[in-house]
């Protein structure tokens, strides 16, 4: 379980094939991997995996050949740059939302338009679900907590305020990039109540 507060900006070091599958090594900046242990979980860019030979500056994880298919880490080379949060543990704070780490589906960037000293960016999103995307509610994209401002079909807006620009990769999208995508959990689980009730 993760908040969707972004703890630092690594990088992709190398990607090896396995089979189909691909170990990634990723390597930190200013996270530090002291308390991190083989089979723990850091979001790499919003995608939940599980960590392997650690050193100082970097881990090792396997990426199954679904995982590569469903999320741009499909797209990854090296030097790709990735955000990056260890999974939450009890007492932190949650400053965010709770985010599982495993992507709904690819969303893409529509448009980028400044606002004040924010930026506001409008992405579309897969039909099947855009129903769990609503006005206030919470998304993760590419692993960041966002806030949705406006919601229209398949299109909804966030703000990126000058912090979230400067400490994730979200201020480097463009236009057409495509990105991971995770719907509130709650959203679901609510929907899925409805159901029985219904």
């Amino acid at each position: 379980m993760f908040t969707g507060i972004i703890q630092d900006v690594g990088r992709i070091a190398s990607l090896e094939r396995r089979g189909g599958d691909v170990r990634l090594r990723v390597e930190v900046d200013r996270m530090s991997l002291a308390g991190v242990r083989d089979g723990d979980s850091i979001a790499v860019s919003g995608v939940c995996l599980t960590v392997l030979d650690i050193d100082e500056r970097s881990f090792a994880a396997d990426v199954s050949l679904e995982t590569l298919s469903v999320t741009t880490l499909g797209a990854a080379v090296p030097g790709s740059r990735v955000n990056l949060e260890p999974a939450l543990r009890a007492g932190d704070p949650l400053g965010g939302h709770l985010v599982s780490g495993h992507v709904d589906g690819l969303a893409q960037v529509a448009s980028i338009a400044s606002d004040a000293r924010s930026v506001r960016m409008v992405f579309t999103c897969p039909q099947a679900l855009a129903r769990y995307v609503a006005r206030k509610g919470s998304v993760a994209i590419d692993g960041v907590s966002l806030t949705v401002n406006e919601v229209d079909g398949e299109a909804f807006g966030v703000n990126l305020i000058p912090h979230t620009q400067q400490v994730t990769t979200l201020g480097e999208f463009v236009v057409g990039r495509r990105v991971n995508f995770e719907v509130d959990q709650v959203a679901r689980y609510v929907e899925r109540l409805a159901a029985y009730q219904a």
